[in-house]
């Protein structure tokens, strides 16, 4: 018997008094967040614990961040960027590089040579540190944000910071292709040498926007 199949028995075993049809209720007494804290406290809890994992992140408000943009473009250098479909067109009024849309067609040859990509979020994490995206027009197709070396992340706070997986959960659609994100890409081997950009970009930077 396979691993599979133990498992696939276990699970029909613990089903075989539940009536067909009928939801399985699930118990959901876990802790929702660990502490009390005020939407500034858990802001600036986001913020660290992003720093924590090495993402770049700055702070600033709506009217500004045009302007930050096209300055987190200039210092790296970028002349080309990668652009979701439904990514507010303000964002990048300042900047004066190339726009790279979101094809289906393109190769990851292609992303690869485009200089960074710019979305926004579906929701972030302050107890973890976490972006997640979810697919939507403003942040485009997983690929996009896994395959140019440089990530401008957009977070709207505090409308999209939460406190903890649990409420992150609850605003997410798991039939959505949904990519979390913790810091830049990183993995390191036996002897705990950390080499960056292995599964994603290698530079993370996140806009907390009011």
């Amino acid at each position: 018997m396979s691993s599979r199949e133990r498992i696939l028995g276990r699970v029909r075993r613990a089903l075989a008094d539940v009536p067909p049809g009928e939801d399985v209720p699930v118990e959901r007494d876990y802790l929702r967040e660990h502490g009390e804290r005020t939407v500034e406290e858990t802001v600036d809890l986001l913020a660290e614990n992003l720093a924590d994992y090495r993402a770049v992140v700055h702070r600033t408000d709506t009217g500004s961040l045009p302007g930050v943009v096209a300055e987190l473009l200039s210092a790296r250098g970028a002349s080309t960027v990668l652009v979701p479909p439904g990514l507010d067109e303000g964002w990048l009024a300042a900047a004066e590089v190339t726009r790279v849309p979101d094809e289906a067609g393109s190769t990851p040859h292609e992303l690869d040579q485009v200089d960074s990509v710019l979305t926004a979020c579906a929701v972030a994490i302050a107890e973890t540190g976490t972006i997640v995206l979810d697919g939507s027009p403003d942040q485009g197709r997983r690929r996009i944000s896994l395959v140019p070396d440089h990530h401008i992340c957009v977070v709207r706070v505090p409308d999209q910071v939460v406190a903890s997986v649990p409420q992150a959960l609850e605003r997410l659609d798991p039939a959505r292709p949904l990519t979390w994100i913790s810091g830049p890409s990183a993995t390191s081997d036996i002897e705990l040498d950390r080499v960056e950009g292995v599964h994603g970009p290698r530079t993370l930077e996140v806009v907390l926007v009011r």
